[in-house]
């Protein structure tokens, strides 16, 4: 592979007038093709499957009267002290503001609390239930502005009315942390290059493949149906790796320039030994992102795929593109100091040798640090709870929590997670009369309202309140109670709502979290065998990764479930930690991490494979990585730490997760546990079976097999190869 990247390089760097203009002419194809081609996206959450989502089905076929599946908010009227809403001044101000919400754009319907039960015992708290046909998403901001200008009339007369539900929620928007991320990036490139033209390159190689990949996945919408978050993961990843694989080649063009190579061979060099590992980090990153089909949600495999196919766009990009663009650079891209970006510049060795030879002192001692405190920061991880986030888990200073908390004082907990039970059955009053009698007589049920049957008659809903919280134990409990009473009723029952459906996506999450593992994980193993050629290499990065992703969800629990440190990260309330989060962090991170992984050690085997010893190998290729490593994972470390500014606990969880995520492998696990265990291993590292030896076939990542070919070809002067370039060494 070696030998073809380092011509696809030189053919780049020589023809580069070419290789812009077809890359300028594609970004152009697919812009033009995204204005005229591209199709509305869809704002639905499908989990296809599972039971609550059998009865949105049903209902959305046999009964579409009753919104299943459509957006709530729910208007929550409270008392003055001392007064209560039976009052004729309250009343009529509640009925006024219920009439508005009936009239309200996009308002399906609106319960009037004194005609549906809907005034507590002590008649201090009041709710109106207003539905929507469609989902939260889809909401508008005048239907928004509507819903909460319906509640001035009892404002006026003296009520406090707060307002809850998913009709609440705008839609996630970017911000500004997206540019922000670009700023740092440009910032830590040009401290690590000291030039702006190298500085700039990544970034404009990036934004191209960016901008070509999410064209592509505007232009597939025209064609299928796609969901309108599919691009955020793409957006995010193919701008990290983007940066990262530009950052990768030009850090080792740089270098080959400094050992006095020509341009044209400093660019074939450096795309057949930093390009082969651009191809393999990026292959891990596909498998990582492709396999979240695994799952089987809609939502994820559509993302997954989409920042997929933009991973793939940036490895072609860096391979073709950045060579061209390294030619137009010519030796600016060395800056005015022009000096070798690997070294100090005076002859003395750079930090990152210098922390590798104070690991391979002692890498035993190292090791066992290492572990040991990721160990201890794993530990929380055994109480991880998966939950989606509610009204519950909001603000203190929120309306959405002030209504949650009004409910829970005025009815209980239980009335902020009611569930939707569907009784199928041609008798559906009598399976619903039965059904409501069973669950009555089930633990934690603290009410079951009438049953509301369709025109047909055949399907019938029953509203159950549970006695306790949505995001409790207990209420999860309910709703498996609930299922499995189905079997001994006449009718068909099955359990949905929006309480049923986060627990349902929380099972599927939770139960797909291993299968994933296992999939992304074991066709890694392989790929990493190939690029290693051993054994131990692949399994060492597997346990290392694994090691970095407990001590991830240790720190997110402690943190966002238990409340360590919440002040200093802006966490104002404690919860489950949200059920898409761990698969997520898995292909995120474990994609990123093989890109450390692929970027130090094949410098180390490349060292190994020209003659260098085990230990001296670790030292110089670590030498030689470290500062590309670190500047990438700094990069990232910041991208992501701007999500914790975010008001939004979900998208502030999200951050933090990646940020210490890369933080422990990047720092931790690559570049302290790394370079200790190889030092322990020795040759043991590169070890190989025989038998799977001849049947792996040798993808030259290393450049072992390029060597040669220059030395028999005479493209090179006597007194270098291939080995001095790489470690100064004869």
């Amino acid at each position: 592979m070696a030998t073809y990247l380092y011509r696809l390089a030189r053919f780049s760097y020589r023809r580069r007038r070419l290789v812009l203009v077809l890359w300028l002419a594609v970004l152009a194809a697919f812009g033009v093709g995204a204005l005229t081609l591209s199709g509305s996206t869809s704002t639905a959450f499908t989990v296809p499957g599972t039971e609550s989502q059998k009865a949105i089905d049903l209902l959305g076929e046999r009964f579409p009267q009753a919104g299943a599946g459509g957006a709530t908010a729910r208007v929550v009227f409270a008392a003055p002290p001392g007064k209560t809403l039976a009052d004729p001044e309250s009343r009529a101000a509640i009925e006024e503001t219920v009439a508005a919400l009936k009239v309200a754009p996009q308002v399906g319907a609106a319960t009037d609390p004194f005609q549906v039960g809907g005034v507590n015992p002590a008649g201090t708290v009041a709710y109106s239930q207003v539905t929507y046909p469609v989902q939260g998403m889809d909401i508008t901001d005048e239907s928004r502005e509507a819903l909460t200008a319906a509640a001035d009339p009892a404002r006026t007369a003296g009520l406090t009315v707060e307002m809850g539900g998913d009709a609440l929620q705008p839609p996630v928007e970017t911000s500004a942390t997206e540019v922000l991320g670009i700023v740092i990036a440009a910032l830590v490139l040009v401290i690590t290059f000291g030039s702006l033209v190298a500085a700039g390159l990544p970034l404009l190689t990036a934004i191209i493949g960016i901008g070509i990949g999410i064209s592509g996945i505007m232009i597939v919408s025209g064609f299928a149906d796609m969901a309108s978050t599919t691009s955020i993961l793409a957006l995010m990843l193919g701008l990290a790796v983007a940066i990262d694989y530009a950052l990768f080649i030009v850090s080792r063009y740089r270098h080959e320039l400094a050992t006095g190579h020509e341009g044209e061979e400093a660019a074939g060099r450096a795309g057949g030994t930093a390009g082969s590992a651009v191809v393999f980090a990026g292959l891990t990153v596909v498998i990582a992102l492709a396999a979240l089909a695994v799952v089987n949600i809609p939502l994820l495999t559509e993302m997954g795929l989409a920042a997929a196919s933009t991973v793939v766009v940036a490895v072609l990009i860096a391979l073709t593109l950045l060579p061209a663009m390294l030619g137009f650079a010519g030796q600016r891209i060395m800056g005015r100091r022009g000096r070798d970006p690997e070294s100090t510049g005076n002859g003395k060795p750079t930090a990152g040798t210098r922390w590798a030879r104070f690991v391979t002192r002692r890498p035993a001692a190292v090791l066992a640090t290492a572990v040991l405190a990721l160990g201890v920061i794993a530990i929380p991880a055994l109480s991880l709870r998966l939950g989606l986030p509610d009204d519950g888990t909001a603000a203190p200073d929120t309306t959405q929590r002030k209504a949650y908390d009004l409910l829970s004082a005025g009815f209980g907990p239980g009335f902020n997670g009611p569930l939707t039970v569907v009784a199928d059955s041609p008798d559906a009053q009598g399976a619903a009369a039965e059904a409501s009698q069973a669950i009555m007589a089930l633990p934690d049920v603290a009410a079951v309202a009438p049953p509301v049957l369709n025109p047909a008659g055949d399907t019938a809903l029953l509203t159950v309140i549970p006695a306790s919280a949505p995001s409790s134990a207990a209420t999860e409990d309910l709703v498996a109670a609930i299922r499995d009473a189905d079997g001994s009723l006449s009718g068909d029952l099955s359990v949905t709502g929006q309480t049923a459906m986060n627990i349902d996506v929380s099972d599927r999450m939770g139960s797909a979290l291993v299968p994933y593992l296992a999939v992304v994980v074991g066709l890694a193993f392989v790929l990493l065998a190939l690029v290693f050629r051993s054994v131990v290499v692949p399994l060492k990065a597997t346990l290392g990764f694994l090691l970095s992703v407990v001590a991830t969800f240790g720190a997110v629990v402690a943190v966002f479930q238990w409340g360590w440190l919440a002040a200093l990260f802006g966490v104002e309330e404690t919860a489950p930690i949200m059920s898409l989060l761990p698969v997520l962090l898995v292909g995120i991170v474990f994609g990123l991490a093989m890109d450390y992984q692929v970027f130090l050690v094949t410098r180390m085997r490349e060292e190994y494979v020209h003659g260098a010893q085990p230990t001296e190998a670790v030292v110089i290729g670590f030498g030689h990585g470290a500062r590309v490593v670190t500047a990438a994972a700094i990069i990232m470390i910041s991208v992501f730490a701007g999500f914790i500014l975010s008001h939004e606990a979900l998208i502030k969880s999200i951050g933090f997760a990646l940020a210490v995520a890369i933080l422990f492998d990047a720092f931790v696990v690559r570049m302290t546990i790394v370079p200790a265990v190889m030092t322990l291993l020795g040759r043991s590292a590169w070890w190989l079976p025989r038998w799977l030896d001849r049947i792996l076939p040798n993808v030259d990542v290393e450049g072992e097999k390029l060597r040669h070919q220059l030395v028999e070809t005479g493209e090179r002067a006597p007194d270098d190869d291939l080995t001095a370039a790489a470690g100064g060494r004869r």
